[in-house]
């Protein structure tokens, strides 16, 4: 019997101190649609508010741990709408970079766009050996709106974030290490992304 966990958008695990959050729609390759944002709020609201997690895991499924915004949705999108969906986006990213556990992002693949702002909120990135970053949205005509043209060159610095964010330029797992956008390289990602915070309490 299929377990009916499957088919949720976000699938939520919690043991012991460590509650590991998967983003489930790789078939859509991971898309931080409205319908993603809302499902991750309700059960970050979850999770947050459970004194004894103490590190939050965030992981993509396949190879794809998130690949921004649906550009459909986006190009359906009034000034307004479009306004209230780049607020909702920075409102819900802030939420995990003030969150009193530690959060990680266990980057599993393709890490793009919005799903690269999602990563540079949490405290921690690790990454699989063939993760790849970038902020594809200039190739589109558009720029990122949450949060990932100050995070990233406070990061990296100004001039590689300025060359990523204008051309689209990708980057491999070892590059993102050498240049200080991860912290480790680890396989498998999850495990090693518990591993290394674990092992870093007192």
């Amino acid at each position: 019997m299929k377990d009916p966990r499957s088919l949720l958008p976000i699938i939520e695990e919690t043991c012991g101190s460590v509650a590991t959050l998967t983003f489930n729609r790789s078939a859509q390759r991971n898309p931080l649609s409205s319908f993603i944002l809302d499902s991750l709020d309700l059960v970050l609201s979850v999770v947050l508010g459970n004194q004894n997690v103490k590190t939050i895991i965030f992981t993509g499924t396949d190879d794809v741990f998130l690949s921004g915004a649906d550009i459909r949705e986006l190009a359906m999108l009034d000034p307004i709408a479009a306004l209230t969906f780049a607020e909702k986006g920075q409102q819900l990213l802030q939420r995990i970079a003030d969150a009193s556990q530690v959060t990680v992002a266990a980057i599993n693949g393709y890490c793009m766009g919005g799903g690269l702002d999602f990563a540079l909120a949490c405290d921690v990135r690790v990454a699989s050996p063939t993760a790849v970053f970038a902020h594809p949205g200039a190739r589109l005509g558009i720029i990122t709106g949450w949060g990932g043209t100050q995070r990233l060159p406070r990061l990296i610095g100004k001039t590689l974030a300025l060359e990523l964010l204008l051309t689209g330029r990708r980057l491999n797992s070892f590059q993102a290490m050498e240049n200080g956008l991860i912290h480790a390289i680890k396989d498998p990602v999850v495990n090693g992304a518990i591993e290394l915070v674990e092992g870093s309490r007192p």
